[in-house]
């Protein structure tokens, strides 16, 4: 392997080799160090190889015994005349089709230089400087063919390597047009510069290969490999291990089994989203199944169906879902049929009907939705905690999946709501969306600068007095253009309908400018706008605080119900630029 190649390689140390090597990995990497060098048009591994060359061109000239001899040069066919080429040339032998070693020798080239080539380009795209990406499939077409018609001309070979692909991007290469000019450089000097060839020694070649392969995998490399975690630095080290102790084509081998390992403990740990949701029904067990749900899913999905405990909703929701492994679907099938039965789990799906027949009859999301039962069974407190939940979810980006077609049949009939909201028409204050609510599981009641008088006090005490609703929650929001309104009016002294020309604003506006302290406002047209709007914040938050007050003071029953505690009357106010409510 290669280190037992590096310890018998101490024993065989050859001087001049050794002072070229060294010589040329010093100028490569000063180089891109020295301003005037890296401005040079010659590329810095160009500069080392005939360094090199020249180097031991001179030992050889005073007969050093450092010279480097001829079998650690490049060694390529000298041919004598334009005769001699074509003698080069060598047409394949048909018969060997008849013996079996070469089909497992064709297999082996095709399976390294396959491997080879996807290796390089991945590592090309990463240092092109336009980050485009190779077609792996286009580069390995040609590559095939390319090797087909070298080989019936007697050719070795060939694959995608960095050093190659690099020196392109060095020269500042922008088109494909380089690798085919590339191919005809390399095609005339063999064919016609051999003998300069064979001068280049080859540790200075090994010196530009050292410098590549540090670029690609570099300390910061490790480092990074080493931040992503054990899942990822892991495979990578046991396949640098496995190359550096074997080859190529074992090393990689190793790498794909030890990183299809973590794939099936990764899938086995972790494959779908599972999210645990409070609906007013129950609790429902969601199930998120992702684009592709392979046999390696297996495991983890079963040990997710049977964790689901008595009395729990399981929601296979499949709706993102491209494709499942008939094993998988196969799992949940038996799992809907006969184990949720006898476990005592409500099996749902959504998703499932439009690709696989099996869950057709069954393919129902539960009508959550507020009933006469669910109504009557919640304390106050409880309503308020549900309110608060939803909040939760709408904060995440996780609102709770709902049949709102369902849910509008569900609650057709009748209605059970099980908290009445008085808000602001504001269009980004959203009731439903703020507290994620479904259908029938609210009164909203909506008016500029959520204000309260008889008509709308009227509709209050119907949503709490008569259709049993538990929570009475008044909501103002940050950012109130009825509140900024109601203190520019008031700083200026004028009436609604004398600066917008609206007939009936001037008694809304009148509201909102009850919560207003002329004392607070001295010198008001000098404040900074951050100011103002804070001023008009604390405003709409004593707005809430006075709305509610005068709902108690003003309707007898609805401030009865809060003093035999079977209504909560709370307030709160909305942040339009967090998104975050906070209860009074």
């Amino acid at each position: 392997n290669t280190f037992t190649a590096l310890f018998h390689a101490f024993k065989m140390i050859l001087p001049g080799a050794a002072i070229i090597g060294f010589g040329s990995l010093a100028l490569l990497a000063l180089w891109g160090k020295v301003s005037w060098l890296s401005r040079s048009p010659i590329p810095a591994p160009l500069a080392a190889v005939l360094l090199g060359t020249v180097v031991n061109i001179l030992l050889q000239r005073v007969g050093h015994p450092w010279a480097i001899d001829p079998t650690h040069l490049v060694q390529v066919p000298v041919a004598e005349g334009v005769s001699g080429i074509f003698q080069l040339l060598a047409f394949p032998d048909l018969s060997a089709f008849a013996q079996p070693a070469v089909y497992g020798a064709a297999v082996t080239l095709a399976v390294i230089a396959s491997l080879e080539t996807l290796l390089t380009i991945e590592a090309v795209d990463k240092i092109d400087p336009q980050q485009r990406k190779t077609p792996a499939n286009r580069e390995l077409l040609a590559q095939g063919v390319g090797n087909m018609i070298s080989g019936c001309i007697g050719g070795l070979p060939v694959t995608s390597v960095i050093v190659r692909s690099g020196a392109n991007l060095n020269a500042g290469a922008q088109t494909k047009v380089s690798a085919i000019f590339h191919g005809a450089l390399l095609l005339g000097c063999v064919a016609l510069l051999p003998r300069w060839l064979n001068q280049i020694p080859l540790c200075a070649l090994a010196a530009v290969l050292i410098v590549t392969g540090y670029k690609l995998a570099s300390p910061k490399v490790m480092s990074q490999m080493w931040r992503g975690g054990k899942y990822q630095f892991l495979p990578f080290a046991v396949t640098v291990a496995a190359i550096v102790m074997t080859n190529l084509l074992t090393g990689i081998l190793v790498g794909l089994g030890v990183s299809l390992l973590f794939i099936l403990y990764s899938n086995f740990r972790k494959p779908i989203h599972q999210v645990m949701e409070k609906h007013l029904s129950g609790n429902v067990m969601r199930i998120e199944l992702p684009p592709t749900v392979s046999f390696f899913n297996r495991a983890a999905m079963q040990k997710a169906l049977y964790g689901v405990v008595r009395g729990v909703t399981v929601l296979i929701d499949a709706r993102n879902c491209d494709y499942i492994d008939p094993d998988i679907l196969d799992l949940l099938n038996d799992f809907k049929n006969v184990t949720a039965k006898a476990h005592g789990v409500e099996f749902k799906s959504i998703g499932l009907k439009e690709r696989y027949g099996k869950f057709g009859e069954q393919e129902v999301v539960f009508a959550d939705y507020s009933s006469r039962e669910v109504q009557s069974s919640l304390k106050p407190a409880e309503v308020l905690e549900i309110l608060k939940a939803g909040h939760e979810r709408f904060l995440r980006g996780r609102p709770l999946v709902r049949d709102l077609r369902r849910q509008a049949g569900a609650t057709a009939a009748a209605q059970f709501p099980i908290a009445a909201v008085l808000g602001c028409i504001d269009s980004r204050a959203p009731v439903e969306h703020i507290f994620d609510l479904g259908l029938g599981e609210a009164f909203v009641a909506r008016i500029a600068g959520n204000v309260a008088r008889d008509k709308m006090i009227g509709s209050l005490e119907y949503a709490c007095g008569v259709a049993g609703s538990k929570v009475l929650l008044v909501l103002g929001h940050t950012s109130c253009g009825a509140v900024r309104a109601s203190v520019d009016l008031k700083v200026a002294g004028k009436k609604a309908s004398e600066a917008t020309g609206c007939d009936h604003l001037d008694d809304l506006v009148a509201i909102i400018q009850g919560s207003i302290d002329s004392t607070q406002l001295k010198d008001f047209s000098s404040w900074s706008d951050d100011r103002k709007r804070a001023f008009a914040d604390e405003v709409a938050q004593k707005n809430v605080v006075n709305t509610i007050s005068y709902i108690r003071e003003n309707s007898r029953i609805l401030d009865r119900l809060v003093r035999e505690n079977k209504i909560l009357m709370v307030g709160a106010i909305y942040d339009v630029n967090t998104g975050k409510v906070t209860f009074l």
